[in-house]
């Protein structure tokens, strides 16, 4: 799959949630090489050994997407048509990808394309469609070629992209040849590696090969999202990555509540220690000192250039925590 980058996703999912896409949220904006396919859970590793093959001989590429059109009457189906010069790059690719383990019967020919709405229920909303977005066109470079998985909720995730990119090989000549290779995320193969020797690192460091447990706390007003916690849980301390609150809703409280949730949180699970990584300077510090958190380390120009503290909330027995 072709993933569309922002902005222009974020412009493409306006049009589809305007023309009522159900996949909306599910799925982000795309260009499909290949179906929905069953892929074994041992064959996953081959699938991913396509797509690496594929990228390694391709450079990212422009297309243009638009006008509209649609595949009705035989399939009620409004998409972006695909085209100039990057077209036939984006067939080339999908003939590499299009094999074993990810190969299957087709109902329809290949055509490439970004869908717009799926299912859409009249001929005359599909004429309506196309009328009011007949001027509508952008131009989008795909760097990279992605493998989702469809999860709960029938939501479909990456769960490894490859960048159009010539992996780069390291010692030549000297009989330790390394070939590296980039992505957003660890393929399969690479993940359960990872798994095994950080396992065993921890063991021997700290006689535990205990993994982080993810933590998530939503804060909702009238049914939408206007905060959210996520971290990660120890055995006996717990880290805050991020609290994140809506414009709009800070002063609110919302902030505090959420903070106070995820203090609550680590107490329940028996973590003694919370912390945290902030700007040295800023109102986000003077937020957190003022629920009891203090600085323990100093990282100058940490992100950006900028200092930012390392804090920390003790949450032992006995630990008052606000609500």
């Amino acid at each position: 799959m072709l993933l569309v980058p922002a902005p222009v996703s974020g412009e493409i999912d306006g049009l589809r949630r305007a023309l009522g896409d159900g996949s909306l949220g599910r799925l982000s904006a795309h260009l499909t090489l290949v179906p929905p396919v069953n892929v074994r859970e041992d064959a996953v590793g081959a699938a991913l050994a396509v797509l690496r093959a594929a990228a390694v001989s391709t450079a990212p590429f422009t297309v243009r997407l638009g006008p509209p059109a649609t595949f009705s009457p035989k399939n009620p189906v409004v998409y972006l048509a695909v085209d100039g010069e990057g077209r036939d790059e984006v067939v080339r690719v999908r003939e590499a990808v299009f094999r074993p383990p990810l190969e299957r019967p087709l109902t329809w020919s290949f055509e490439p394309h970004v869908t717009l709405a799926d299912d859409v229920p009249s001929a005359d909303r599909i004429a309506s469609a196309l009328g009011a977005l007949r001027d509508y066109t952008v131009e989008v470079t795909f760097t990279g070629v992605a493998l989702l998985q469809q999860g709960d909720g029938r939501v479909w995730r990456p769960i490894a992209e490859v960048p159009f990119e010539r992996p780069a090989v390291v010692g030549r000549g000297g009989g330790l040849e390394v070939t590296l290779t980039r992505s957003s995320v660890l393929d399969d193969q690479a993940a359960r590696w990872t798994e095994a020797a950080w396992s065993a690192h921890s063991l021997a460091e700290y006689g535990s090969s205990e993994e982080d447990e993810p933590f998530a706390i939503a804060a909702r007003r009238s049914g939408e999202v206007v905060g959210t916690a996520t971290g990660a849980l120890r055995t006996d301390d717990a880290y805050l990555a991020r609290l994140v609150v809506a414009k709009e809703e800070r002063g609110t409280g919302v902030g505090s509540h959420l903070l106070a949730a995820t203090e609550a949180l680590a107490v329940e699970r028996g973590c003694n220690r919370l912390t945290l990584r902030t700007q040295a300077e800023g109102l986000a510090r003077a937020f957190y000192e003022h629920r009891g958190w203090r600085v323990y380390a100093t990282l100058e120009r940490w992100r950006g250039g900028r200092d930012f503290v390392q804090m920390e909330r003790l949450l032992g027995a006995g630990t008052r925590v606000e609500r």
